[in-house]
């Protein structure tokens, strides 16, 4: 009988494939003894002497479909995959220790292990990104991620300092670290695996009710909803993915904080009743999850981080067409303003978490045109005028007609009409979208009313007026994002449109719904 020194090498892989992935969540535990019972496997199996092992390995355990899909071939060789599989079986460790969730001290500097967390938060928020299901399990099932993100911003000893900062009347802080970690409560936390005793419920509600409501501390985008070109850039980062750097932007907190808050802090107040209320990913079936729902929300951090990009890189043309319903809120309710007047002008966290909010329903229909130019024609297709970032850029006493399949516009000082092509409309590979145009028209409690606005090319970020028809209820504006295409939302703020835009308007959040 052969001994396991003596097999053939293609038999000793399978061996040592099918021992390290016997589990599919969790390190290769069942590798090691297998290198320890003679000098001669350990030599042909080794991390360091056969790499293409251990990259099988990974492509067993993790999602790899994505980052293949957007970081190209230069990520798929045997080496820069087994090191990544050492890196994520370290960095799980450590989460499913809690190492990073809790502080030991609490202090104004959340960080003890300097660049760990960080790290940390990184690789979960980036696998996330890239999730077909394998990532999923292996944040939740092997590494226990739920529970670390509970402890991070709930625990009175959180290394988010949230509950540290609100019991003192501070704000929460937006970081990097915070943001990143916010994005992870709304991915992986299930709504009915939260804490219910009197006092987890305080520190959920308290937390997102400030994150989501107070628009004048943690802004919907950065740079300004108010520069359309993006001249000024957001800060970039370096961080370190499949043995590669990459220039990134990490997410604003706001709008996975929105969600968060319409989700989490509303489903604990209401006992479970979850009619009206966005479904977190985590709520989704397993074998529901497709990484090119997030395609665009990577690119958002690769293009804020870069040069000009194609406007198709950071938002799926034809994602808003069809019918949206979900909810607005504010703090406080629409008639007092004295209250809102006082958070602006340096409020404590009192004034907004003591308040009453105002919530109702409302349901959009979007159609979505497109300005479409070809890569053969030497001049771009002229595009209707930037305007006022008050009226979603649209410039005043704009013409528009929507045709069965197309819209025109035209604008005072404009030569001609511009074309603008329904999302329905089938453009050639040769053809490429300048700019989107979004009409549309919806209800509310407070009645009928008209929308329009544009997609700001290099990160998706959309803006709406939205127009009552007839009395006095004015003029408001709408912007976000949409999150996760398919079975995604639209998270933002909206805000008066008679303060000027560098000015700190009266604002609340919202949600939006597909309606399927």
């Amino acid at each position: 009988m052969l001994s396991l020194s003596q097999l053939p090498q293609e038999v000793l892989e399978h061996v040592a494939y099918f021992a390290a992935t016997e589990s599919p969540v969790g390190p290769p535990w069942n590798l090691p003894p297998l290198l320890r019972t003679c000098r001669n496997i350990h030599q042909r199996l080794s991390f360091k002497n056969n790499p293409l092992l251990y990259a099988r390995i990974f492509t067993s355990k993790f999602d790899s479909r994505a980052p293949f899909r957007r970081l190209g071939s230069s990520i798929s060789s045997p080496r820069t995959l087994a090191d990544e599989l050492r890196k994520r079986s370290t960095y799980l460790k450590l989460i499913r220790a809690g190492v990073g969730a809790r502080v030991q001290h609490q202090s104004t500097e959340h960080d003890e292990f300097p660049g760990r967390l960080r790290e940390i938060l990184w690789l979960a928020y980036l696998m996330m990104l890239e999730n077909d299901g394998k990532n999923e399990q292996q944040l939740r099932a092997y590494a226990n991620m739920e529970a670390w993100l509970i402890d991070y911003w709930f625990d009175d000893m959180g290394a988010s300092l949230a509950s540290y900062r609100i019991s003192r009347d501070q704000w929460p802080l937006e970081d990097e670290n915070n943001s990143l970690a916010m994005w992870l409560l709304w991915f992986l936390v299930r709504p009915d695996s939260l804490p219910r005793a009197p006092t987890s419920c305080r520190a959920i509600t308290s937390t997102l009710k400030l994150t989501a409501l107070a628009a004048n501390r943690y802004a919907i985008c950065e740079p300004s909803w108010a520069d359309f070109t993006l001249e000024s850039r957001a800060t970039a980062i370096n961080v370190t993915h499949f043995s590669k750097t990459y220039f990134l932007v990490p997410p604003t907190l706001a709008p996975a904080a929105i969600l968060a808050y319409f989700t989490f802090a509303s489903w604990l107040l209401s006992r479970g009743v979850t009619s009206r209320l966005p479904q977190a990913p985590s709520s989704l079936p397993l074998n529901s999850r497709r990484s090119e729902d997030w395609d665009v929300d990577w690119q958002r951090c690769m293009n804020l981080a870069q040069p000009s990009k194609p406007l198709t890189l950071s938002y799926a043309p034809g994602s808003l067409e069809g019918v949206w319903e979900g909810l607005l809120q504010s703090a406080p309710s629409y008639t007092d303003f004295d209250v809102y007047s006082s958070l602006l002008s340096g409020g404590l966290p009192p004034v907004l978490r003591n308040c009453q909010v105002a919530q109702h329903r409302q349901t959009w229909k979007l159609r979505e045109y497109h300005l479409l130019s070809s890569q053969e024609s030497l001049d771009k297709a002229q595009r209707l005028e930037l305007g006022d970032a008050l009226r979603a850029f649209f410039p005043p006493s704009v013409h528009r007609r929507e045709l069965s399949e197309s819209l025109e516009v035209c604008a005072p000082g404009m030569e001609k009409v511009v074309h603008y092509q329904r999302s329905s409309h089938a453009r050639t590979r040769e053809q490429s979208v300048d700019d989107i145009i979004v009409i549309g028209e919806g209800h509310s409690a407070w009645g009928q009313f008209n929308l329009y606005g544009r997609v700001r090319p290099l990160d998706g970020l959309l803006s709406l007026s939205k127009e009552y028809c007839g009395g006095d209820r004015g003029r408001w504006l709408y912007r976000g994002f949409l999150l996760g295409n398919n079975d995604g939302h639209l998270s933002g703020r909206w805000r008066d449109a008679r303060s000027p835009s560098d000015v700190e308007g009266y604002e609340g959040c919202f949600v939006m719904n597909r309606r399927h």
